[in-house]
């Protein structure tokens, strides 16, 4: 059993950076008429482009790391997993209506944004409380050390997933991770087409917490092999 809850908190970091992302395309690129070039045909619009494409990674990257897991070391890990994967599924239908929206499809023409930015957040916190679960059903079933693996695997993974939401494509077994193999191809093809960056800025790298920090978080673990510090 982890007595670490850093796999919840990186969740929480990230769903509280795109829901503060999400809440300024809101207030910014919302109201009706304000923004005549997100009403017509045109290439994207940066601040949607780098808001779907943190979303769509961080869902493969949970699909491809989390998931796994949960099936594998969880008593009810097929169940969870399956809740999980329908509420990210809503997500990903979500964000491909707001590229079509954003690229001006003819068939999202009656939807105003106000309305897709709100179809938007329903979904994300739906998949927020189904990431949480999982992440703290982990937390208690695995070490620490196991606890940590998965949290370095997540970040690694997410800058190299699909910039973009699969919804209709498989998303697990093998079959799941031929279509994701592929899906980072052929969106990379479309990034380049589309003159989108090839990558976005990292948020950071992570952190762990001091001595100090982890006493007052409860979370107190020290590097058996972190030689002592006799300087004085």
């Amino acid at each position: 059993m982890g007595s670490t809850d850093v796999l919840s908190r990186t969740v929480q970091r990230t769903h509280d950076a795109l829901a503060d992302e999400l809440e300024v395309l809101r207030t910014q690129f919302g109201p009706p008429g304000e923004h005549e070039e997100l009403d017509g045909p045109h290439r994207g619009y940066p601040p949607i482009d780098e808001f779907v494409t943190t979303a769509s990674r961080h869902l493969h990257a949970v699909n491809e790391v989390l998931l796994p897991s949960a099936r594998k070391e969880l008593p009810d890990g097929k169940e969870l997993t399956h809740h999980y994967l329908d509420s990210m599924k809503v997500l990903e239908v979500v964000l491909s209506h707001v590229k079509a929206h954003e690229y001006g499809s003819v068939y999202e023409k009656r939807i105003a944004w106000p309305s897709v930015w709100s179809e938007v957040g329903t979904a994300l916190e739906a998949l927020r409380a189904r990431e949480e679960e999982l992440a703290e059903r982990l937390t208690d079933r695995l070490d620490d050390g196991d606890v940590d693996a998965l949290v370095e695997r997540l970040d690694e993974a997410e800058p190299g997933e699909p910039s973009r939401p699969h919804p209709y494509l498989p998303h697990h077994g093998f079959m799941g991770s031929i279509a994701r193999g592929v899906a980072k191809r052929t969106d990379r093809a479309w990034d380049h087409a589309e003159g989108r960056p090839l990558t976005w800025p990292s948020r950071g790298k992570k952190k762990r917490p001091g001595l100090m920090g982890q006493y007052l978080m409860g979370d107190p673990r020290f590097d058996p092999d972190k030689p002592e510090d006799k300087s004085t």
